[in-house]
């Protein structure tokens, strides 16, 4: 029903990347002189590392150095004499003497350099990883329940942490948005004393997947009575459409070579598309582009370029499909999905209940829904977790079933962002909230904040040009 890999993977490279954030202060000269003998010959270091392998370094602004790099794991890590794949990882090398932050993106991994806000806000070096069967780290002949699972992905992450604190040995926060930031979560579950803290962006906890009212209520309440009652109309009338677009749908297929094998027919993804666009206008839109949104009466042309702006064509298409596979299958095994009942559109739809997960993934994967792993994850966030940082936007679906703090959770902060979408970060809280959280995760990375923040040539506080222009490009995108 919603494109929840294409979307998620787009938030893991937007989300907590706006640039608007103060740099930490820089470790004393003493520490830095210190670090400078190791510093230059880092990629020596590197390779040194059992395992790793230093697969590219890309040019970047100095004092970074940036690799893309892979390590040796095992694909069971109840079994390693099972066999091995490559998985890979990026390395933005700021020095030895900065604290270190492990940023999983829950899909594949950026091939360019970036950095996530909290490196930004520590000033520091930032891995990033690529998830576990995500192409191209993935095993040549994967067993999908037995190795695709929370535990074997946050076991990968440790074995990297593990390999490089060596090197890196100061202070470790991890991050990560959407998927991402669910990834942290669940990474810190297994092995709480990894890092020293977390900060999960629009992370959400599908912890009773059968109980999806959460989402009914939220698009009931979500920005104005008008827009939301825009957005169900043009809904209905692409579907009362249907004969006409459906058809257009198969002849823009055939042109464009894309087929509809995973989901059944050009029909069945129109359907599913059209289910979505409500979810995906809320995600990634402003309550000021309800403007925007076709009026019953507007053209088909009109519908169908907004469909495809809104949710995309491509998206549901044997093409569009491939790359997420990996996490449809953890939804309908591990993760949850959401199922939002969409009672304006019965009556119209064909394919009513069946917009699932399970939908998205090829006929032979057949996952067997196990549905006490986010309870686990539930109970250890309220009851053992400590140091964890949640940020949500206040009009984004994916929050409105979240992960909450519990009776026994410690020192840990959980946030809304008014009026944001699946774009939030700490620089879109409210200005006590952003020094609060910023202050958090200066502490948990041991560095303190400087006395006034320098502006780069964008005019943000801490913009590096070459680094944070990937960010404010994205930002553009989908927080326009």
């Amino acid at each position: 029903m919603i494109r929840f890999g294409r979307m998620l993977l787009a938030a893991a490279l937007t989300v907590g990347m706006a640039a608007s954030v103060a740099v930490a202060a820089p470790a004393s000269a003493a520490s830095r002189a210190a670090a400078s003998a190791t510093d230059t010959d880092i990629r020596d270091r590197l390779e040194a590392v059992p395992g790793i392998t230093v697969l590219e370094e890309q040019p970047v602004v100095a004092p970074y150095r940036f690799f893309i790099l892979s390590i040796t794991q095992p694909v069971d890590h109840t079994n390693p004499r099972a066999g091995t794949f490559e998985q890979r990882f990026t390395l933005l090398h700021r020095g030895t003497d900065r604290p270190t932050v492990l940023h999983t993106t829950g899909y594949n991994v950026p091939e360019y350099a970036f950095r996530s806000e909290p490196t930004r806000l520590i000033d520091g070096n930032q891995i990033s990883v690529e998830q576990r069967f995500f192409t191209p780290s993935r095993p040549v002949d994967p067993k999908w329940e037995q190795q695709l699972t929370i535990w074997q992905a946050a076991t990968d992450h440790h074995r990297i942490v593990a390999a490089l604190k060596p090197i890196y040995s100061q202070k470790w926060i991890s991050t990560g948005a959407s998927k991402g930031g669910m990834t942290s979560i669940y990474h810190r579950r297994f092995y709480p004393k990894d890092v020293d803290g977390t900060v999960a962006y629009v992370a959400p906890q599908d912890v009773v997947n059968d109980e999806d009212s959460a989402y009914d209520r939220f698009f009931t309440k979500v920005g104005t009575a008008a827009c939301r009652a825009a957005l169900d109309a043009v809904q209905i009338e692409a579907l009362k459409r249907r004969g006409e677009l459906v058809a257009r749908y198969q002849a823009w297929a055939t042109e464009n070579q894309r087929t509809f094998g995973i989901v059944g027919s050009a029909d069945r993804a129109f359907e599913f598309m059209v289910n979505g666009t409500t979810w995906a206008f809320w995600q990634y839109s402003l309550e000021s582009d309800c403007a925007d949104v076709p009026a019953p009466t507007a053209s088909s042309d009109d519908i169908w370029n907004w469909l495809d702006l809104i949710y995309g064509l491509d998206s549901n298409t044997d093409q569009g499909i491939q790359g997420f596979i990996p996490y449809y299958f953890q939804a309908s095994y591990q993760l949850g999905y959401p199922d939002v009942s969409l009672p304006h559109l019965k009556g119209l739809q064909h394919y009513r209940g069946q917009d699932r997960a399970q939908s998205y993934i090829p006929r032979e994967l057949v996952p067997h829904f196990q549905p006490l792993a986010m309870l686990d994850i539930d109970i250890w966030v309220k009851f053992a977790g400590s140091q964890l940082l949640f940020v949500y936007g206040g009009n984004d679906p994916w929050g409105a079933e979240p992960f909450r703090l519990g009776p026994f959770t410690r020192d840990s902060q959980w946030y809304v962002a008014a009026g944001a979408n699946h774009g939030a970060n700490i620089a879109a809280l409210k200005p006590d909230e952003t020094a609060k959280a910023t202050a958090a995760v200066q502490r948990w990375a041991g560095v303190t904040a400087p006395a006034a923040s320098s502006f780069g040539a964008s005019g943000a506080p801490g913009y590096i040009a070459g680094l944070d222009d990937h960010n404010l490009a994205l930002d553009r995108r989908f927080n326009r």
